[in-house]
């Protein structure tokens, strides 16, 4: 009988996502800046450093803790399927691979493109989540409807003082719900806004991107095991009484989320510092940027604010 991840959760994310490959990055970019006319050798440098490196473990990236965290779900029933989806070569990948061996990742399955976009790979995989640190991908993936962040390969790695728990912090606006309330906020300010969602409370807002990766992560936390759970919170700029149709939309969808943060526009960083997520989700780089002080962060290259991005 043929294998399919049918019933999964499963995360796809590139290499530079999930270790730390800057190093390497950097030749590739350096590289290509000097590339004149020879494209087709561009990444000869690049590849023969990974080569060089075969044997090298490469150190935990920004979403190596949430990554690690998820495949613990996998006692007794595999619940959690992690898929290599990069833009590497297949050496480069075979170093990804032994990278994650080292670390005690059960990763089985990869697609390396060697500088092609991957991100067509996603509905084979029935993908619940892209992690990706290249922005062109992710906001294709996005176009085809899945869930995908640009991996803020600068952020700080996630704590270890909740080794039993998955813990995710998703923005509202644009990232869980649409991004209807955040166009009437961008051309007509707060006070218009207020009164648009006071006036449609009792409405549920249009689901965003990430609304069905919080639908699979409530399912996996009913039917997971006892070793581990998942913690969920979200954290908007939304405050009373725009909260009000938040809270009830996530009702409508019967859907819950272990904390809810309304913070009228306070900094998100330092109360995702007293969170301590595995992952924290934003559509706006400001925040995305704040956080990454704190938390490891992606970037959603969705909704009205990154129109011009």
């Amino acid at each position: 009988m043929a294998v399919n991840l049918e019933g999964q959760l499963v995360v796809a994310i590139s290499s530079r996502a999930l270790f730390d490959f800057e190093e390497e990055n950097r030749v590739f970019e350096a590289a290509l800046a000097q590339d004149s006319g020879q494209g087709a050798h561009k990444d000869g440098a690049y590849m023969q450093l990974q080569l060089e490196r075969l044997d090298q473990p490469a150190k935990p990236g920004v979403a190596f803790s949430l990554v690690k965290k998820l495949l613990a779900f996998n006692t007794d029933v595999k619940r959690v399927e992690v898929v290599m989806l990069s833009r590497n070569d297949p050496v480069s990948g075979l170093r990804v691979f032994r990278s994650a061996e080292v670390n005690k990742l059960k990763l089985e399955r990869g697609v390396f493109t060697k500088g092609r976009a991957p991100y067509n790979y996603l509905r084979a995989l029935q993908a619940n989540l892209f992690l990706s640190a290249n922005p062109e991908d992710v906001r294709a993936a996005l176009a085809a409807g899945f869930a995908a962040a640009t991996v803020a390969t600068h952020s700080v790695h996630a704590k270890s003082n909740y080794p039993n728990e998955v813990r995710i912090a998703f923005d509202g606006d644009a990232v869980l719900f649409s991004d209807q309330a955040e166009r009437v906020f961008q051309q007509g300010g707060l006070d218009a806004f207020q009164k648009h969602e006071r006036k449609r409370a009792a409405k549920p807002l249009p689901p965003g991107p990430f609304m069905p990766l919080l639908k699979a992560l409530h399912r996996l936390q009913q039917e997971g095991t006892p070793q581990m759970r998942i913690r969920t919170a979200l954290v908007t700029a939304r405050g009373a009484p725009a909260a009000d149709r938040a809270i009830r939309t996530l009702m409508d969808w019967n859907i819950e989320v272990d904390e809810a943060m309304f913070l009228g526009g306070l900094n998100k960083g330092e109360f995702l510092r007293e969170f301590e997520p595995d992952f924290f989700f934003d559509d706006q780089t400001g925040h995305v940027n704040s956080a990454s002080q704190h938390v490891p962060s992606g970037h959603v290259v969705s909704g009205v604010s990154n129109l011009l991005t």
